[in-house]
């Protein structure tokens, strides 16, 4: 049998392990005041569930993200949710404006993505990427549309290059999403693809819009490239001064790692009002492609609305 002596010096032995074991795991933590892994710390009231501790680590990480920059969060899981959440803000009527992409880099950003192709490449058994865009969206937004004039607007050629844009159509807007993708399909074989890429052009040719109007505009970008240069992001925080939404759609091969940091990285702004879509991604691993890429391209659409009217952005 086990003498006095070396019961003794089994519970010390016994409890360092324990102490130890505790302290290897938690890392030191403290909770209720006391250090975890400490003999005195160890107590019923202080056995919480796995479920309650990942409750609390979650808490304490999305709270102070959440007061940053008002930053939108994604919290839709279908198409139906996002136009009745934009109804019940009261959002029955919007204007929408398209900027197309025509730099250069489009000849060869569908290497991996659209067969090789160049991703204004025009086939009449093919919709290219920019017309998957106009015509997802264009199912989507159109009930909200009320007058059915979208303007429309190219950026990136020769003509324009970083400085400026030119519109789609001789008469400044297009007749419904159809008659932005009619007038994009005439318009490619004219169109000299150049560069550089800048939106704060397109940006700025809006906001001059959205202030005649003083009325609720989504500006729909589709480009190739990202692009987070200072004019850009100086565009960016501009356009929160007014009642306008912007959807950056990614087409092409990417990459587009800056964008994403891009999309929540603006803490100037009045509010969250930039939101980027990986298009390829999207319409890559989802069973129903459209409608989940047109659920994440309108995911923050009703919460930038509601917050534009708190801020008193749009005409009485």
């Amino acid at each position: 049998m086990m003498d006095v002596g070396s019961s003794i010096l089994f519970a010390i032995l016994a409890i360092i392990l324990y102490w130890l074991y505790n302290e290897r795991n938690s890392g030191g933590k403290i909770i209720h005041g006391q250090k975890r892994g400490s003999v005195a710390s160890f107590s019923v009231t202080e056995t919480r569930t796995d479920q309650t501790r990942i409750q609390e680590n979650v808490e304490q990480i999305v709270q102070p993200v959440a007061k940053h920059a008002d930053v939108i969060c994604d919290h839709f899981s279908t198409i139906e949710d996002v136009t009745e959440a934009m109804r019940k803000a009261g959002l029955d009527q919007c204007n929408v404006v398209f900027g197309i992409d025509f730099t250069a880099s489009n000849v060869h950003q569908g290497l991996k993505t659209f067969r090789g192709r160049s991703l204004h490449y025009l086939d009449k058994d093919l919709q290219n990427p920019y017309q998957q865009v106009i015509s997802i969206l264009g199912e989507t937004l159109e009930p909200f549309d009320d007058d059915g004039l979208i303007p429309a607007y190219g950026f990136g050629d020769k003509s324009t290059t970083d400085r400026a844009v030119f519109s789609l159509t001789n008469e400044g807007h297009c007749k419904g999403f159809h008659g932005v993708l009619e007038a994009y399909n005439e318009k490619i074989p004219n169109v000299v693809l150049s560069g550089p890429t800048s939106f704060a052009p397109l940006i700025h040719q809006v906001i001059q819009l959205v202030q005649v109007k003083r009325e609720y505009h989504i500006l729909v970008i589709v480009a190739d490239g990202q692009e987070t240069d200072q004019a850009t992001r100086e565009a960016i925080v501009e356009a929160s001064n007014s009642p306008l939404s912007i959807i950056l759609i990614g087409v092409g091969d990417g990459p587009w790692d800056t964008m994403e940091e891009f999309d929540d990285s603006l803490p100037t702004r009045k509010f969250d009002n930039f939101q980027f879509v990986d298009y390829h991604e999207v319409i890559s691993n989802e069973q129903n492609p459209r409608t989940a890429f047109a659920l994440r391209a309108l995911m923050e659409i009703p919460d930038q609305y509601n917050k534009i009217k708190q801020l008193g952005l749009l005409s009485p």
